[in-house]
């Protein structure tokens, strides 16, 4: 009878390996690192020589750093050791490896998955030559906000380029920090508006590159894990709301004639008024606004409600 015991792999998501995969099998320990005498060989700067190690059992999987420089993250947490489930995220270097299940008939050797490598190294090496680019990925395969968490906990700098249904952004980095964002080189939208829109992508691509940092007339101040979760729930508030919404290029105006008294109307109310008076959609609104999508969208809702505004 055939094992129903599942067999395991790291599958490289992103970095200068990515699309490559390599087996863990039971009883086997495979050591990590830069020297070329290891079992699985990532040459990198940020890799140390011997860097960390996965012990596979039949009971768990288990990493553990080996007082690497860099250190080893697990789901963009610093560890010493830790046990490994299914799905979980692994960060050496700039190599972003999940924990997968695979099928044992077709899974390649160690040999064969170390000359993978080394190919797909060789090959990331002569990009990054033109490009510059040190890491890449689909936000499908490691969604945005685990993907920052990774590179504040491992203090990343360089500038996070997506492409997706929703246009092209950019985030800037410095040691981990997100100090800028921009939307379409839409510099109307502030650069925290835009970090909070784009964390909402859930589909598209990443590159980022190792740019130094920029000067920009104004920088994000909130620390990485506070706009992360900030955006979270942001996010889920603009959710609720959502459906109450005219459609995003629904013109809006103001109602003539306007009975509703403006002295009733509070300070942030009457800034959306405002961008309506000043023509636009729901859109529109939404950007022009200093406030947050939702703040902006709630006090636009009540607007119409109270007869202060008319969605044609």
């Amino acid at each position: 009878m055939a094992s129903t015991t599942p067999s395991y792999a790291l599958r490289f998501i992103s970095g200068k390996y990515q699309g490559g995969e390599f087996p863990l099998v039971k009883g086997r320990e495979i050591v990590i690192g830069r020297s070329s005498e290891l079992d699985m060989v990532l040459i990198e700067d940020m890799v140390s020589r011997r860097h960390a190690k996965i012990q596979t059992t039949e009971d768990e999987i288990a990493i553990m750093d080996m007082g690497s420089t860099n250190g080893t993250f697990v789901n963009g947490e610093k560890v010493k050791k830790a046990r490994l489930k299914e799905g979980d995220r692994i960060l050496i270097g700039t190599s972003i490896m999940k924990l997968v299940t695979v099928d044992p008939a077709t899974t390649v050797s160690e040999a064969e998955a170390r000359n993978q490598l080394e190919k797909r190294g060789q090959q990331a090496a002569m990009r990054t030559q033109v490009t510059n680019r040190a890491m890449s990925g689909n936000i499908e395969e490691i969604p945005l906000p685990d993907l920052l968490q990774l590179f504040s906990t491992s203090k990343r700098t360089g500038v996070l380029a997506l492409k997706g249904p929703q246009g092209s952004g950019e985030i800037y980095l410095r040691k981990g920090q997100i100090y800028f964002a921009t939307i379409d080189d839409a510099y109307d939208l502030s650069p925290q508006k835009a970090a909070y829109r784009i964390l909402t992508w859930d589909k598209g691509a990443f590159e980022l590159d190792s740019s130094e940092s920029k000067t920009v007339l104004e920088e994000i101040t909130e620390s990485t894990e506070g706009l992360l979760m900030e955006g979270m729930r942001l996010l889920d508030e603009f959710r609720r709301i959502e459906p109450d919404l005219p459609p995003r290029k629904a013109p809006l105006q103001i109602s003539r004639p306007l009975t509703a008294p403006l002295s009733a109307l509070k300070h942030a109310e009457l800034d959306v008024f405002q961008v309506v008076l000043n023509g636009g959609t729901t859109q529109t609104v939404l950007d022009k606004s200093k406030l947050s999508d939702y703040e902006a969208g709630e006090h636009l809702i009540n607007l119409i409600k109270r007869e202060y505004v008319v969605a044609r």
